[in-house]
């Protein structure tokens, strides 16, 4: 569990992911566009059906497993460590049977700069391609109101992303994506982090403080502005 607060974008149409993810859309039109998701908000998720094809749904950031008593925790399960995924007694069986892409334009990391002023940064690539996070799912409550949550998993920070922060999520080049999404075998093996050269492609970004406030949201957000180069990683991070 990670007790942090966490930014991303993801604004592609439901019919642009349904065709990137080549996944039948399921989200009933609700899929809109958001520049400032927050732990538990709503957000797209590509997984497998029990028919065996990809879907794309809408589900909540913020892993609740079944045996849960509540909703509740949420917010303090929006990442799973790649580490200790397998055997976390909140995300193993989710890792081991239902694992998922959460799409995303880009992600959110703030740091602290000289004087203590916070500087958030935007981490996309740099060609405006898709990115896929790995994630896990799980549903939660009855078959009258089932509740669809996610969470996504971390690693360490690896290049240019370590100057941010430690920690980076899981990125999931497209050629990885159907062995994420896959049933056989030991999934331990799919928790390698993407080489170093596909994540040279990421651009780190200097944005704007009002993606701070979970209230803003639009493509201003994500438009780049003057700042100095990162020096001491900041706490307030989503990964």
């Amino acid at each position: 569990m990670c007790d942090m607060c966490g930014r991303y974008a993801t604004t592609r149409s439901a019919g642009d992911l349904s065709s990137l993810f080549e996944a039948v859309d399921e989200t009933g039109g609700k899929l809109v566009a958001d520049y400032n998701v927050a732990p538990t908000d709503p957000v797209p998720l590509v997984r497998v059906s029990a028919e065996g094809h990809r879907t794309l749904s809408r589900g909540r950031w913020g892993l609740v497993p079944a045996w849960s008593r509540s909703p509740a925790g949420a917010a303090r399960m929006i990442n799973a460590r790649a580490e200790t995924v397998a055997t976390s007694r909140a995300y193993a069986s989710a890792f081991a049977r239902r694992r998922c892409l959460i799409p995303a334009d880009g992600w959110y990391e703030w740091v602290r700069r000289p004087g203590g002023a916070k500087q958030p940064y935007y981490l996309t690539p740099a060609d405006g391609s898709v990115l896929a996070f790995a994630g896990i799912w799980s549903v939660w409550g009855g078959s009258d109101a089932p509740l669809l949550t996610c969470s996504v998993l971390t690693t360490a920070a690896l290049g240019e992303l370590a100057e941010v922060h430690d920690r980076m999520p899981l990125l999931l080049p497209p050629q990885q994506w159907a062995s994420w999404l896959g049933t056989g075998g030991d999934p331990t093996g799919l928790l390698a982090p993407p080489p170093l050269d596909w994540l040279a492609g990421l651009e780190i970004r200097p944005v704007g403080s009002a993606v701070g406030d979970v209230r803003n949201d639009g493509p201003q957000l994500t438009a780049r502005v003057p700042s100095p180069q990162p020096t001491v990683p900041e706490d307030m991070t989503l990964f």
